[in-house]
């Protein structure tokens, strides 16, 4: 299936009335939809070729603030412009928005027309390009975790964020009769998407009260990206839509389990998956074996793409089906890299680590340099771990973005993989967002210290 448009399509669709607006998006550094709204004759005329925004959207934070520290941009350089480049194979139609369509956009230096470095969408383009000299395609997929509430955003707003209740009062996971009352919002998300050209699967309910996933088909890595960024924003527009919030924090409260991205992927060639040998006990070729060595051994340095803010570790907890430790293991939850489909073509690792905050593009690009380098040193894969991946004190995790930042900081893997700009863009990104977190008083030190201290 495929729903992407021609060019001489929209043209069609635009001189016959069928489509009146084009939504010309970039990805921001938090894996945000930005951009305008035009009108369709305007786009099909000229914007096409390409249109512009502030060059502040790549060195923001979530409150879109102008925060200091970053080379790219600032006041002294007056924010200027960036390109925004149609890619025009992404146009697709917006099914629950009326006469829409919409295009994602390549964000391109205005004097060069050469890509900005620290894009997200250009950071993933990179490390498939490096793969594809070693003659390699990646093949991904994410699955996309994320709460639904009784109430609107409005309402949950207005209220200072009191009294959210899930849509459902108990642990809904993998249950149809709790599903079925949810089917008002999921069924118009699912169909909706699919209509998009988003290869969806299925939708579930997850392992908390009001907690939902949405699976959609692995395809080529940059597809991944794309298809899991439309949706996070097409889930939030649906529920919307129909009276309800969603929160894609990955710990919205202690109480509740948390809300992750997992990453399966693979390594094909000629079309055909190159993880696979049927002469391993467990289908795996010594190819596959490098590929997750490395994932292994550098994952603490990119945990901060994983995991890029403060509420996101808060979801590492024993118990909780996040992992804690960077150890694999075969077709088991405790562990941060789950062996998938072992013995079988279909044989994958997924990476259990990625919350549901995480921007698919970075966290994605990232693992694929972890995968090269591993590959390029001919890493051994030590042997699978066996039991509670919980227990034991080796692989840990960072525990705080304060340690991953570091970590990211002085990734040498990294910088080589992606540059020293990207790498002092994003460990940036984190320290705005551990400055200002320390600024705030939070409601648990008001409570506990108020009166004992």
């Amino acid at each position: 299936m495929s729903a992407i448009l021609s060019f001489d399509t929209l043209k069609d669709q635009v001189a016959n009335g069928t489509v009146d607006t084009v939504l010309v998006c970039a990805v921001d550094m938090q894996g945000r939809l930005m951009g305008k709204r035009f009108h369709a004759v305007n786009f099909v005329e000229s914007a096409w070729r390409e249109t512009h925004c502030c060059n502040y959207l790549l060195a923001t934070d979530l409150e879109m603030a102008t925060p200091d520290g970053y080379a790219s941009t600032s006041w002294r350089a007056g924010y200027g412009d960036y390109v925004m480049k149609p890619d025009l194979s992404t146009l697709r139609p917006v099914p629950w928005l009326e006469g829409t369509v919409m295009v994602l956009c390549d964000l391109l230096d205005h004097h060069t027309h050469e890509d900005v470095p620290h894009s997200p969408r250009a950071i993933l383009k990179k490390q498939v390009k490096r793969l594809e000299a070693m003659g390699y395609d990646a093949m991904m997929a994410t699955e996309i975790e994320f709460f639904l509430f009784e109430k609107s955003f409005d309402e949950i707003r207005k209220s200072g964020f009191r009294d959210m209740q899930p849509i459902s009062g108990y642990n809904e996971d993998y249950h149809i009769f709790q599903t079925t009352k949810e089917e008002h919002v999921m069924r118009p998300i699912r169909n909706y998407l699919y209509a998009a050209g988003i290869p969806v699967e299925n939708s579930k309910g997850e392992a908390e009260t009001g907690q939902e996933e949405l699976n959609i088909r692995y395809s080529a890595a940059l597809d991944t990206a794309d298809n899991h960024t439309i949706a996070k924003n097409a889930v939030k527009e649906i529920a919307w839509q129909n009276g309800h919030a969603v929160t894609f924090l990955p710990k919205w409260h202690h109480d509740k389990v948390g809300s992750s991205s997992h990453v399966h992927q693979s390594l094909w060639k000629d079309g055909a998956p190159v993880f696979y040998d049927e002469n391993d006990p467990l289908g795996m070729s010594a190819l596959m074996k490098s590929y997750m060595a490395g994932l292994i051994k550098y994952a603490s340095d990119y945990t901060c793409f994983l995991a890029p803010y403060i509420n996101s570790y808060k979801r590492f907890q024993k118990g909780s089906f996040a992992p804690t430790r960077t150890v694999w293991s075969v077709d088991n939850r405790t562990a941060g890299f789950r062996l998938c489909g072992e013995g079988s073509k279909a044989v994958r690792v997924e990476c259990r680590i990625g919350g549901s905050d995480m921007n698919p593009y970075l966290a994605m690009a990232a693992m694929l340099a972890a995968g090269i380098k591993g590959i390029e040193e001919g890493l051994d894969l030590e042997p699978p771990f066996k039991g509670d991946a919980y227990e034991g004190d080796v692989g840990h995790i960072p525990g705080t973005l304060r340690d991953a930042a570091e970590t990211l900081r002085n990734s040498a893997m990294l910088r080589e993989a992606m540059g020293d700009w990207v790498v002092d863009h994003y460990t940036r990104a984190a320290e705005v967002e551990i400055e200002d977190f320390d600024r705030v008083v939070t409601d648990y030190e008001v409570a506990r210290g108020f009166e004992r201290a």
